[in-house]
């Protein structure tokens, strides 16, 4: 017995060897690479972060990263399945992408991925993969070490308290709300993201089969599954800004009528927004976040390495260094982004957990067992199906 014991201790030090000795393989490769990380550019909180990345980076590792700036994660899936299309399979234009969702099933169907490769990073190891289970599927997609999880989202409604003193916790109360401020709510048209994320929300709430929103969309009766859907749109357009005869473009357009007063009630999907709204100066500092009574829409979202991505091996350090506490932490911070972090603070020691305990705490963030329940996202192929059904209903 002595024996078997210590020749598993043997194989397990000698297994921990050879796999630190990989890494450092990887940061000998990765030392003198230049990392296309395509991304989305519209927020410039978001930007400076990465621009500190690359500082960060290009000090530790040598890594020289470049932030190419996206509005759409969709074309940079469409760039890679062209460049395989055209038998382009080394030296692709895309090296890191920051994907979740849809983007990131496509991507995996179409075997446009490296990888598996997160298991192997060595901060993969403090991400919270038992109580954030999002970060294992991405929607309804199995990860399969494909992606490596990069931050937290949830859905999260914001109303003025200076002017509405309970907010409605539910679409039922939601709908009632506009009935009796007619014109003081509305949101995104879809497809932009808080629409179709607005739409997924309220389905899940009013649907008798909330079962079926977790299949593939064909296998389920489309019109029997989102009647109840239509059937509160309906009643709530009439009552929304401008009789809902006109959406906003996305959520910076919702923040711009929140802080005017032409609405009461907006939506993010940043539960740190508001407070950092109100720390810039872009919202007034009676608003406040709340949550529905039965949970909220959260996916974790990630970022991935194309197949023919000309610098893995860089790709992976940066990849690894953005789950790292100390990037996690400066992420996580309302004065820098305010995006809630993948870690489990369990895992990490004393001195990682001090970087998260200092952070500042924004007036409008709800502390994390306020947030409530996080509902999972539906099965990927049901945003389609919403936004063209909502399309053909709805558009003008």
């Amino acid at each position: 017995m002595k024996r078997l014991s210590l020749l598993f201790t043997t194989l397990t030090a000698l297994s921990c060897l050879t796999w630190a000795d990989d890494w450092q393989d990887v940061l000998n490769d990765a030392d003198g690479q230049t990392v296309y990380f395509h991304a989305w550019g519209g927020s410039q909180p978001i930007n400076e972060y990465l621009s500190w990345v690359a500082d960060q980076v290009e000090q530790e590792y040598g890594i020289q990263l470049e932030h190419v700036k996206v509005a759409e994660t969709g074309a940079v899936v469409s760039q890679v399945l062209s460049e395989k299309t055209a038998g382009r399979d080394d030296n692709g234009s895309v090296d890191l992408v920051w994907i979740n969702g849809e983007n990131f099933a496509a991507m995996k169907a179409n075997d446009l991925l490296f990888g598996p490769f997160t298991h192997n990073l060595p901060n993969y190891a403090w991400v919270d993969t038992e109580n954030k289970p999002t970060t294992r599927f991405d929607f309804t997609t199995p990860v399969d070490h494909l992606e490596a999880p990069w931050g937290m989202a949830q859905l999260v409604f914001m109303y003025d308290s200076a002017r509405l003193e309970n907010a409605p916790t539910s679409m039922t109360q939601l709908l009632d709300f506009a009935h009796s401020n007619p014109g003081r709510f509305t949101y995104p048209a879809p497809p932009a993201f808080h629409g179709t994320t607005f739409l997924k929300q309220a389905l899940l709430e009013l649907t008798e089969t909330p079962d079926a929103l977790y299949q593939p969309v064909e296998q389920a009766d489309f019109e029997a599954v989102t009647e109840p859907l239509w059937t509160f749109l309906d009643e709530m357009h009439p009552l929304m800004w401008r009789r809902g005869q006109t959406f906003t473009n996305g959520a910076p357009e919702m923040q711009r009528l929140l802080a005017d007063g032409e609405i009461v009630i907006s939506l993010s999907f940043n539960p740190n927004d508001a407070s950092n709204a109100i720390a810039n100066g872009e919202l007034p500092d009676s608003i406040r976040t709340y949550v529905h009574d039965a949970g909220s829409i959260g996916n974790t979202h990630f970022v991935a390495i194309p197949y023919n991505s000309s610098h893995t091996a860089a790709a992976q350090v940066v990849a690894d260094f953005l789950m790292s506490p100390q990037a996690q932490a400066r992420k996580a911070n309302t004065d820098v982004w305010g995006d809630p972090t993948v870690l489990s603070m369990d895992k990490l020691n004393a001195e990682q957990r001090a970087l998260f305990d200092a952070l500042p705490t924004g007036v409008a963030t709800l502390p994390p067992d306020e947030l409530g329940s996080v509902l999972r996202e539906p099965h990927t192929s049901w945003v389609g199906a919403l936004e063209q059904a909502w399309l053909e209903r709805y558009a003008r």
